[in-house]
């Protein structure tokens, strides 16, 4: 089976990618994720319209915080680290639309909460979308943890 969209395995426990499809999601499931981690908007246009209700039927937590892509904040970079602190024990895959929105909000977890280098936090994908990105997106690239956890 393929992989989803843009898929990079960025720890040894934590798995980001675009839109999965529902095979897609149950083989996740089969390598033992305990949870899905949905940053996309509801009305993404390659969105599953049940995918809490598909990720539930197989086993795994879900957790979706819509963040628009034209007004990312650090509200929810706040909301996604509470997240992904609440889960740092277990496998987690988490994706959006194309995995842009995922890219930036993993980079800032892996190095403001937890030490890793820019390189090391840092997928592919994001690699090649950092010089185009607009001001909101750099925005988020260059909060501090103070100016996220207020």
């Amino acid at each position: 089976m393929q992989q989803p969209l843009n898929f990079y395995q960025i720890t040894d426990r934590i798995g980001t990618a675009g839109q999965p499809s529902i095979e897609q999601l149950a083989a996740i499931a089969k390598q033992g994720v305990a949870n899905v981690v949905n940053l996309a908007m509801h009305d993404s246009d390659n969105a599953l319209a049940d995918e809490g209700s598909i990720v539930a039927s197989l086993g795994m937590s879900y957790f979706h915080l819509p963040v628009p892509f034209d007004k990312p904040g650090a509200g929810h970079v706040r909301k996604f680290f509470s997240i992904m602190d609440a889960l740092e024990s277990e496998k987690v895959f988490v994706h959006c639309a194309l995995n842009l929105r995922v890219s930036a909000f993993m980079h800032q977890y892996l190095t403001l909460k937890k030490g890793l280098s820019s390189e090391q936090a840092s997928s592919p994908l994001l690699s090649r979308w950092f010089p185009d990105m607009d001001d909101a997106w750099k925005s988020i690239m260059n909060l501090s943890l103070d100016e996220i956890e207020r």
